[in-house]
């Protein structure tokens, strides 16, 4: 069950930030600036990390937050491959190598681990063993 509620926390971070992207493609001062699009969804996923690791921690799992964090990324990279890539991307002329090799991608995917490892570790320290 908890594996479960951590893959459905990575969909909730998959769905936020492709989300994110969608709405700033739509906003005319960033729209033509994947740069500017990048940095804020790069802040953005900060927020959805630890909103979607407050998620998963709700029923009390044990599990360790760069654990979770990476569960996050690897179930978000995964519905890149089944659901972004061939629906947006690939529509849009772009393909999987150009996706995948796209150093954002990978930071974001980062970013969200460390997001979760570090607002857990600081839950940790306020929570008296």
């Amino acid at each position: 069950m908890k594996y479960i509620r951590a893959l459905f926390s990575g969909i909730l971070i998959w769905f936020a930030v492709s989300f994110s992207f969608y709405i700033l493609e739509q906003i005319p001062v960033v729209k033509d600036s994947f740069l500017w699009q990048s940095v804020i969804a790069a802040i953005s996923i900060v927020f959805f990390a630890i909103g979607s690791a407050k998620f998963y921690y709700r029923k009390n799992y044990k599990i360790n937050g760069l654990q979770l964090g990476i569960i996050m990324s690897l179930t978000a990279l995964f519905l890149d491959v089944i659901i972004t890539v061939p629906f947006v991307e690939i529509p849009n002329g772009r393909s999987y190598e150009s996706f995948f090799t796209s150093p954002i991608l990978w930071i974001l995917a980062f970013v969200n681990a460390v997001s979760v490892f570090l607002w857990r570790k600081q839950i940790n320290k306020k929570t008296p063993v």
